[in-house]
């Protein structure tokens, strides 16, 4: 089996424990992981699970840039034309890119202390998460003479500037890259030649055993509905006050909660106050992976009216629970909800039919709320087990075996 190294921006972190649950699901089947992450070993944490796990995280940066220096010395003086290859190549990637020309310049840094590390582990195999700068550090390691690496997009901060960000270069230089959905492998397919497209593989997120197995219960009868996500634009919440608004107005009696916490937070809870909705919407804050599947089960259905995405998590955790779903018609959603069978899909913006969305579920009967929640759930036990795609992303990593110690040109 393979030592494989993860490397993640920041970890772990409470809206990542999908990451946290392939790792999990690659050690159950034999894999060493080592985790590596830039940030978060100061991060406030709810969840038990994420503490645990940043006691087994090495962080890059938590020794400043003085560290990251000595490395990068090391490496130069070491091995003096694999660093000029690299140099070369961070130079490239900021060069009209998504951040000023220093910051490709500190990654190469990072990439330098992370060769030593993968060095000193053994790493057989790197794989980074979004295909932002993680995955720009495992390409410079890669030039450094590191192990083949590959990385998961997610979206959509990937598919918003593609260009900015180098994806087709990254790609380029992976043993292969993950979607995490059909859309998803679709804008990939954009930016690449034909030629390369059999490097893009499709692994979905994936539930483990706390949802998947846990048992059904009733969807409850009170009119309640759970929105879980962090509080910023792309999620939708501001168009959902407007829709909750709606639902006053009409004289609907009903409580949103909105599970979760970000950026947009103080605008949100204008909103509420300006809406008159204190009685009707309750902001949690963040909350732990147990507190959102309570949520869940209290609710009638989970709302998440996104603008862009990839394809949420918190869908698939709804839908394990038994809890049909309002979303909207965007990226990889409509791949595993479809309207009628296991929930609602409206148009991306229209507070209108969200509006009407959220209504319908306020009045539909127990029996129809249990045939889509029982829908919901055998998809996703059916297309999103932790076990079965960590063991599709590992068939990725033992189909790079034969570059496995190779140098990169």
């Amino acid at each position: 089996m393979p030592t494989v190294a993860y490397l993640v921006n920041q970890y772990p972190q409470v809206s990542h424990s999908f990451i946290r649950r392939e790792i999990l699901a690659l050690e159950s089947a034999g894999v060493t992981v080592a985790r590596f992450a830039l940030r978060g070993w100061d991060a406030q944490l709810v969840d038990p699970l994420d503490r645990e796990e940043r006691e087994r995280t090495r962080y890059l940066l938590r020794d400043g840039m003085a560290g990251l220096l000595a490395d990068t010395l090391a490496v130069a003086l070491r091995s003096p034309l694999a660093f000029l290859v690299a140099l070369t190549w961070a130079l490239r990637l900021g060069w009209r890119g998504d951040r000023a020309m220093v910051y490709h310049l500190v990654y190469l840094a990072e990439a330098c202390r992370l060769k030593r590390c993968f060095d000193e582990v053994g790493v057989d195999h790197a794989h980074a998460h979004f295909g932002t700068n993680p995955a720009e550090v495992l390409l410079l390691v890669r030039r450094l003479g590191g192990p083949p690496y590959s990385f998961t997009v997610h979206g959509p901060e990937e598919f918003d500037r593609p260009l900015a960000l180098k994806l087709r270069e990254k790609i380029d230089g992976s043993a292969f890259v993950v979607a995490i959905s059909s859309y998803g492998r679709s804008q990939l397919s954009r930016w690449v030649e034909y030629a390369q497209w059999p490097k893009i593989r499709e692994v979905h997120c994936g539930l483990d055993a706390q949802f998947l197995d846990a048992p059904l219960t009733p969807v409850p009868e009170a009119p309640r509905l759970v929105c879980v996500g962090r509080l910023c634009e792309q999620k939708g919440q501001l168009l959902l006050m407007e829709a909750a608004r709606n639902l006053k107005q009409r004289g609907l009696a009903f409580e949103l909660v909105l599970a979760g916490d970000g950026e947009m937070r103080s605008e949100v809870e204008a909103l509420i106050t300006r809406f008159d909705l204190s009685a009707e919407v309750t902001i949690t804050g963040w909350v732990s992976s147990a507190r959102v599947a309570e949520e869940l089960r209290r609710a009638r259905a989970m709302v998440l009216p996104s603008f862009a995405e990839g394809l949420p998590v918190v869908i698939m955790e709804a839908l394990a629970l038994g809890r049909p779903v309002v979303s909207t018609y965007i990226a990889g959603i409509p791949e595993l909800v479809s309207p009628g069978a296991c929930g609602w899909l409206v148009p991306a913006g229209s507070v209108e039919e969200l509006t009407e969305a959220m209504a319908a579920v306020l009045a539909a009967d127990a029996d129809s709320l249990a045939g889509l929640a029982a829908e919901g759930r055998r998809r996703v036990r059916s297309r999103h087990s932790a076990v079965t795609e960590a063991g599709k992303l590992l068939d990725c990593i033992r189909g790079t075996g034969t570059a496995i110690g190779a140098t990169p040109s």
